[in-house]
């Protein structure tokens, strides 16, 4: 449409919804920005926590040793001080369980991140 066939309110509509568009955009990615590397570091804690129960499992060490290890790494991944580590060895397994909350606070609002993750050593590397 040209202007002079354009009707006076529809002028700048379409300025108005690619503002729009961005804004929707942009926080999105905000969000993101702020989400994805607490959730990456939760999953890369992950990771390490299956990785300490199969070495005590199969070093033979005391479920402390588990839990010492993982309270040392706990700043480099993003762990705060009051997460709840908790080890047992049971069935000739090892089984770690972390949990804790961590609060990403987005413009407006504060999401709780909830990690509540169990691990237990692989079976295939436990020696009876």
């Amino acid at each position: 449409m040209n202007k002079k066939t354009a009707k006076p309110s529809e002028r700048g509509s379409a300025r108005l919804k690619f503002i729009l568009v961005i804004l929707v955009i942009a926080l999105v990615a905000y969000i993101g920005y702020l989400y994805i590397p607490v959730a990456y570091q939760s999953y890369l804690f992950k990771d390490l926590m299956q990785h300490n129960a199969d070495v005590a499992s199969t070093q033979g060490y005391d479920p402390a040793w588990v839990k010492n290890q993982l309270t040392k790494a706990g700043p480099e991944y993003g762990l705060p001080p009051d997460a709840k580590i908790s080890t047992v060895h049971k069935e000739n397994r090892m089984e770690v369980t972390v949990q804790f909350t961590k609060p990403i606070v987005f413009p407006g609002y504060t999401y709780n991140y909830n990690f509540d993750h169990t691990v237990k050593s692989t079976a295939f590397l436990t020696f009876k």
